[in-house]
């Protein structure tokens, strides 16, 4: 499964779920299922270089605006909420974080941690095993700011502070 692929089941799911991530998880999962085993392993590792593109600072700030704070778990769940909105969404945010605040159905507390694992529950379904461990190595996140310098934030994220931090 190549990343064209990949991304028309994503949307296809969005489409399909009207918006709601767990049942959009659920949609891609079911549609994985009817696939060979390499497919959906293609579809995982997809989904897992996804999250590696996606594990920056500049991301992990939007993310700490948008949900009120953003722990580790928290980051990889809102990645997750993240590469369920679709190509578009995604690869714009990965440019411009705060391109997120124009999102029409962003509200407080976006995670989807359901998602994540679609690929590995889908292989488990269809061939009774436990999928091989997709390989992943997270990049140096580089040098942090602090996430509670309102200063900071404001001017890292206009929009999103506006939308999340001013009343």
């Amino acid at each position: 499964m190549d990343r064209d692929v990949f991304w028309k089941m994503i949307e296809q799911g969005r489409e399909a779920a009207a918006g709601d991530c767990e049942k959009q998880a659920e949609w891609i999962q079911a549609e994985l299922e009817k696939l060979p085993p390499q497919e959906i392993l293609d579809f995982q590792k997809q989904f897992s270089d996804l999250e590696v593109e996606s594990y920056s600072w500049n991301l992990w700030g939007a993310a700490y605006l948008i949900n009120g704070g953003c722990s580790d778990d928290g980051f990889d769940y809102f990645r997750g909420w993240l590469i369920a909105q679709g190509r578009v969404p995604f690869e714009k945010s990965l440019v411009d974080p705060d391109s997120l605040a124009d999102l029409p159905q962003l509200e407080e507390d976006v995670e989807c941690e359901d998602i994540l694992y679609v690929g590995y529950s889908a292989y488990r379904e269809v061939t009774g095993d436990d999928p091989p461990a997709v390989e992943r190595e997270l990049p140096e996140l580089g040098e942090d700011w602090d996430f509670d310098d309102d200063d900071e934030m404001r001017s890292r994220y206009p929009k999103l502070f506006a939308k999340f931090c001013e009343d």
